[in-house]
């Protein structure tokens, strides 16, 4: 294993292990406060589950290679896509908070858009790797129209964030490959454009947006949330209160332990604190750029590239909100807040791009070996 590969793996591991004491930190809080009848362990057991089963996944990913991964990934996207249309059926989606995003699994939810958000840029890169890389403007529009039927799933949801995601990484695909701007550049902006106007009639959107300029515009409901955040954030200071020391854990910031969780970190630990959780994720970006640089293989160096982007795009905006820098968005932070599916989807990101470092590796001995 090179270096890049151990340094991302020991700042995954580091950042996991403060995920995991941050999400002990605010959920038991929550048990307490509330007097709920739960174990004030039960969200710090579920995480470190749901990272041993995506810990076993991620061996299995190791096995089959990141190459035949990138050649399953049709037939995986596909099932991804008839997993997005169960979360629509009553009794075997879940509904939360008017979005249909999630399936009941054994009393668990599964959020299939997480996983999407990887195979799509994936599946891309293996049907233009497939057409040496140069495509013309009809074998790309019928590749976006396949693309488009999981996407267009996933914004009826409502997952506004997440297609954001998939958006952007797929603009970084057609960068990378050199695809032709017109192909793209002109469409995107009537895209976005529709999708502007079609947001902003939206109810959920509209709001979000008010909210986002001026939180004190709903403080009861939607503006509750990044205005406590702030709050939270700002009363860190420069070292913090101290690890369990938050006051706005205890009911003042719902749900801190997934969206929000920052900000109970920047209460706590203060400005330094969230300089090393920043420093973390840029990290994670210099070594994950620096294993898609080494790769052997063009489909290693789009795969490690658009999967680390992925990584830290979602950190990105995650400490946006927090910061109230971006309106909310409903991001997890990578690898820190509580959020299984993400958790799942992210270490199985990471095998992939360690698995590309690993064959690399592989690949410069043997060159070596040969002269």
């Amino acid at each position: 294993m090179n270096r890049y590969a151990l340094s991302l793996l020991i700042i995954i591991v580091l950042l996991f292990s403060f995920g995991l004491i941050m999400i002990f930190n605010t959920t038991s809080a929550e048990v307490l406060d509330r007097f709920l009848d739960r174990n004030t362990h039960h969200a710090l057991i579920k995480q470190f589950l749901y990272a041993l089963v995506g810990g076993i996944g991620a061996i299995g990913i190791w096995f089959i290679g990141y190459q035949n991964l990138i050649k399953l990934s049709g037939p995986l996207l596909i099932a991804a896509t008839l997993l997005l249309i169960l979360v629509f059926l009553p009794g075997i989606g879940q509904q939360i908070n008017g979005a249909h995003r999630w399936i009941n699994v054994f009393s668990n939810s599964f959020q299939p858009s997480e996983f999407v958000k990887f195979l799509i840029p994936l599946n891309f890169i293996h049907i233009v790797t497939l057409q040496n890389e140069s495509l013309d403007l009809r074998a790309f529009l019928i590749l976006l129209s396949k693309l488009s039927v999981p996407i267009g799933l996933i914004l009826i949801e409502p997952d506004n964030g997440t297609v954001a995601i998939i958006f952007a990484a797929l603009v970084i695909l057609f960068v990378l490959f050199r695809i032709k701007w017109i192909y793209w550049a002109l469409p995107l902006c009537i895209l976005c454009t529709c999708g502007v106007i079609v947001a902003s009639q939206m109810h959920h959107v509209s709001d979000r947006i008010k909210v986002y300029l001026n939180p004190e515009y709903d403080l009861k409901g939607k503006g509750h949330q990044p205005y406590q955040a702030k709050i939270a954030a700002g009363s860190g200071k420069l070292i913090g209160k101290g690890l369990g020391e938050s006051l706005q854990k205890l009911e003042y910031l719902p749900e801190a332990r997934s969206d929000y969780i920052a900000a109970i970190f920047a209460e706590e630990t203060g400005f330094i604190g969230m300089v090393g959780l920043i420093l973390s994720y840029m990290g994670i970006g210099f070594c994950g750029f620096s294993i898609a640089q080494r790769a052997k293989e063009r489909e290693g160096f789009y795969t490690a590239a658009i999967f680390t982007f992925l990584i830290c795009f979602q950190a990105f905006l995650n400490l946006g909100v927090v910061s109230g820098l971006l309106p909310s968005k409903g991001t997890n932070l990578p690898f820190f807040s509580q959020g299984g599916s993400s958790l799942l989807a992210n270490i199985m990101a990471l095998c992939v791009i360690l698995n590309i470092a690993k064959l690399s590796d592989r690949g410069q001995q043997n060159a070596q070996s040969n002269v």
